[in-house]
């Protein structure tokens, strides 16, 4: 179904109930794509990026024969979605990760291990400070797959196994998310919504604390077990209370764009001063007898140190380009003294991070004004930013409005080249000179030339899915549950991240719906639109794009389905709790914690 709009453009007219006019026929069509991903990641076990290939096979078969969607239209919408992953979100992760090389480089990755491990030599409470903490912080900054491509690295460097190390940074990389890269998911809700910033951000501030409550518990159990919880739950309650006081605190009253920098800091000061009149019983490491995460077990890793990366212990065969070169035995030397220059050095890439970000973000003079319409607009670092249309594609909803085909080319204020920035500073306070800086960053497009096609797939899967109409299809039919659709609410933002990878992606694509359904059903805007958000972010460790940056992170490129598997449960579990805990405030029984917003008029 095609007609022209507008300089006689061939323009593709959504239609969401395409299959005999019937929504909930279309959404059983619609839900194919993602049903196809998720069985051929967690019931075959087949490779990320082939996984993602066949998906968005199916995705362009049912935009064209289900959905009329010109063939043409349905791959250039794939396209754009390529592109999008490749930058800015891959292009966050490639520099993220080659500034972790640059410190495996030069020796201060070791520094920065022995230094975490001195504030405990529990990897119970290492799993905490580090994975969530430490997660929390890098999420707050640069967001997407940033925090759990560097705390899965960081976990190894400590001994941890790698896919236990990958499912600890996946899980972790929860109840920040939705504050993540400076609070872009609650900008883009409000922008969508056309709620106020401020009062989505305190809602969800009265939605993610709640989680954030139980997710070093959760850490810690995915660590240890029951015996985990019994030996190291003070430390873990500890985080968890004090990250969620700190995160409603900021969200509510002080400042939504730095509620996770503010709830990231002090809950790690919280834990370092706790540590150092508390310690655990029975410090934990791991043991052979711990079952065994690299060969399918149940549980934890085993005690053995990694052999270089291509072969030998827990490495895949013929594996030459793991991020996962050596794990030292701590038993075989003692370690040596760092001085303080070097512990300076070892954490100086990442205060050059929060430097850079800080200043590009929140400083007027730096930031210049955010574009207004297409083109060259703004001033500073925003001054080089382009809003491009994306050529040839051009879509109306069924409503008959414009939807947005925009490609943002923001080279300096991009995530990914802050990180870049960041790691040419790096390379001066570490004294690595260009040739050796420029080797390192081919070695990292090398090890990451599978977890970028995957990205890229994904995200074409995820843009054929939405400009078909396939998404709003399924977005509907969840909204048509009345009263009961403050239950269903988080789902769609599960949905939506489980498919972009990404809470602000989610928020665009939803957040509109969300409040519709809200006025269907005579529920609260603020709280449904807060609730896809708040959903959302459980949805972020089953993202195919996440897994494949968790498992290139740690070396295991092509055993994304094992990592899908260990954390589908938790993703599960967190959204159920999440679900009743909005149902719950959509009655009297919570609805105290309801901000109250001057009412708008529905979408």
């Amino acid at each position: 179904m095609t007609h022209t709009v507008g300089h006689q453009l061939a323009s593709y007219q959504q239609d969401y109930s395409p299959i005999g006019s019937s929504l909930g026929l279309s959404s059983l069509v619609a839900i194919l794509p993602l049903l196809v991903l998720f069985v051929l990641l967690g019931v075959l076990r087949m490779r990320a990026w082939l996984a993602s290939l066949i998906a968005l096979a199916v995705a362009v078969l049912i935009a064209c024969a289900g959905y009329s969607m010109p063939f043409a239209d349905a791959l250039n919408s794939g396209a754009l979605g390529a592109a999008f992953g490749f930058f800015p979100i891959m292009w966050i992760v490639i520099n993220a990760i080659w500034v972790y090389n640059l410190t495996v480089e030069t020796g201060h990755f070791d520094v920065l291990r022995r230094s975490f491990a001195s504030i405990s030599d529990d990897r119970r409470v290492q799993a905490i400070i580090i994975a969530f903490c430490f997660g929390a912080l890098m999420e707050a900054l640069a967001g997407f797959g940033t925090p759990v491509a560097m705390t899965s690295v960081m976990l190894i460097a400590l001994g941890f196994r790698p896919l236990k190390a990958a499912i600890v940074a996946l899980v972790a990389n929860t109840a920040p998310v939705a504050f993540g890269a400076i609070a872009a998911p609650i900008t883009t809700l409000a922008g969508v919504t056309s709620l106020p910033v401020d009062d989505l951000g305190a809602m969800v501030g009265r939605q993610t604390p709640v989680l954030a409550l139980f997710v070093p518990l959760a850490l810690v159990f995915i660590v240890d077990g029951k015996r985990g919880l019994r030996q190291t739950w003070q430390p873990a309650v500890l985080c968890g209370v004090v990250f969620a006081v700190f995160q409603y605190l900021a969200s509510n009253f002080w400042s939504v764009q730095l509620a996770d920098i503010v709830a990231a800091l002090v809950s790690a000061l919280a834990l370092l001063a706790f540590t150092r009149v508390w310690q655990a019983a029975e410090p934990y490491t791991e043991t052979e007898e711990d079952d065994g995460f690299e060969t399918g077990g149940a549980g934890g890793g085993t005690g053995r140190p990694l052999a270089p990366a291509g072969g030998g212990d827990g490495a895949p065969a013929g594996h030459t380009d793991s991020l996962v070169l050596t794990r030292v035995d701590s038993e075989a030397e003692p370690a040596p003294r760092d001085t303080p220059l070097d512990v300076f050095k070892a954490y100086a890439p990442y205060l050059a991070i929060i430097v850079v970000f800080v200043l590009a973000t929140r400083v007027p003079a730096i930031t210049g004004k955010p574009p207004a319409k297409a083109g060259q607009t703004g001033t500073g670092i925003e001054s080089v930013t382009h809003i491009v249309n994306w050529p040839g594609l051009h879509i109306i909803n069924a409503a008959g409005n414009p939807v947005a085909t925009t490609f943002k080319l923001n080279y300096l204020s991009a995530a990914g080249s802050l990180l870049l920035i960041s790691g040419v500073i790096s390379m001066a306070l570490l004294g690595v000179g260009l040739r050796r800086g420029l080797v390192a960053y081919g070695r990292t497009l090398d090890q990451l030339k599978f977890a970028i096609l995957t990205v890229m797939l994904v995200l074409g899967l995820g843009y054929i899915m939405n400009e078909s109409g396939q998404t709003t299809t399924l977005g509907l039919w969840v909204a048509g549950a009345g009263a009961a659709f403050a239950f269903l609410s988080p789902i769609l933002g599960w949905l939506g991240v489980a498919v972009t990878g990404s809470d602000t992606s989610s928020n665009s694509l939803f957040g509109a719906l969300q409040i519709t359904a809200a006025h269907q059903a005579g529920l609260s805007p603020t709280l449904m639109a807060a609730a896809n958000s708040s959903g959302g972010v459980l949805g972020k460790m089953v993202s195919p794009q996440n897994l494949a940056i968790a498992a290139a992170a740690v070396g295991f490129e092509g055993r994304e389905g094992i990592l899908f598997r260990r954390v589908i449960l938790w993703s599960v579990v967190f959204l159920a709790f999440m679900c009743v805990l909005v149902y719950l405030q959509s009655t009297p029984v919570l609805d105290w914690m309801v901000v109250k917003t001057q009412a708008v008029p529905a979408p």
